[in-house]
């Protein structure tokens, strides 16, 4: 069996992966051909069904768990792999084969508790602790990404962006002690609730219905909205605010909203940039 992270050029691929992409194309020359995306826990891989095509298309759908045998191949400067045979694999599960991270999830789990429990305000210390205190949500957590197509695009990255956004707002509340520090903290280990409601599992990690037309942001706020009715008005509004304007730096209006806006964008680089080997 070939894991998708120790494929390299000129090598014969053989294994069980489930595919996470699915389209029909056509060559230049007018022929049908299937681009394909192969995931397995290690990583991903794009391939190509040049051949076959209308015996092999019908047999499997995105999100299916396939057998495939192939060749990896060069092309653009990735790697990419040209599928000989392929087969549905239904005794494999497509979601264990989601690309998954690589930290350990109960470390994580733990960071995230240890990070909740530096919330001192007693309203925004409850109104966390009723999502950290929710099993499905802390589930979803580990098995969703913090992005369907991007920066920790991986089962168990909401998880690790979470906390990895939150980590860097606690730093950033002590080394600026103006920051109302337990307001930032709250805001980052919410930012991203919405999440668990706008994604389905691996290994598309498809948008749901509500997803597609909301998406995450207004999702989150309609999350935490409901579980902060206990929270004073004003603390209530300066949450809210925060995690809506994550993705907008011109919308933040409070010094916390920004470092919000900043720190997300922060560990997204970090996890995405390419470093030298």
């Amino acid at each position: 069996m070939s894991a998708i992270a120790e494929l390299a050029e000129e090598r014969v691929v053989e294994g069980v992966y489930a595919v996470a992409r699915k389209r029909r194309l056509r060559t230049r020359g007018g022929a049908p051909y299937l681009a394909l995306e192969l995931v397995d826990a290690s990583g991903r891989i794009e391939a190509r069904v040049w051949h076959d095509v209308e015996l092999l298309d019908p047999r499997f759908d995105e999100g299916d768990a396939v057998r495939v045998l192939g060749r990896v191949e060069r092309f653009r400067d990735r790697l990419q792999v040209d599928v000989r045979t392929l087969e549905p694999a239904p005794e494999a599960d497509p979601v264990a084969l989601a690309p998954a991270l690589r930290r350990d999830a109960d470390e994580l789990d733990g960071f995230l508790e240890f990070l909740a429990g530096e919330i001192v305000h007693p309203g925004l210390r409850a109104t966390v602790a009723r999502f950290l205190d929710d099993r499905e949500l802390r589930r979803l957590f580990r098995t969703l990404p913090a992005t369907p197509e991007g920066h920790h695009g991986y089962a168990g990255g909401l998880l690790e962006h979470t906390v990895g956004v939150a980590t860097i707002c606690r730093e950033t509340a002590q080394l600026h002690p103006r920051l109302r520090a337990d307001l930032l903290l709250a805001a980052a280990i919410v930012h991203d609730v919405g999440r668990t409601l706008e994604l389905l599992p691996g290994p598309v990690f498809a948008q749901t219905a509500e997803g597609k037309l909301l998406g995450h942001v207004h999702l989150g706020l309609r999350l935490v909205e409901g579980r902060a009715a206990a929270l004073e008005p004003e603390a209530r509004t300066e949450l809210l605010h925060a995690i809506g304007a994550h993705h907008d730096a011109r919308a933040s209006r409070t010094a916390e909203a920004a470092v919000l806006y900043h720190a997300n964008q922060l560990d997204a680089v970090a996890a995405t940039r390419p470093v030298p080997e």
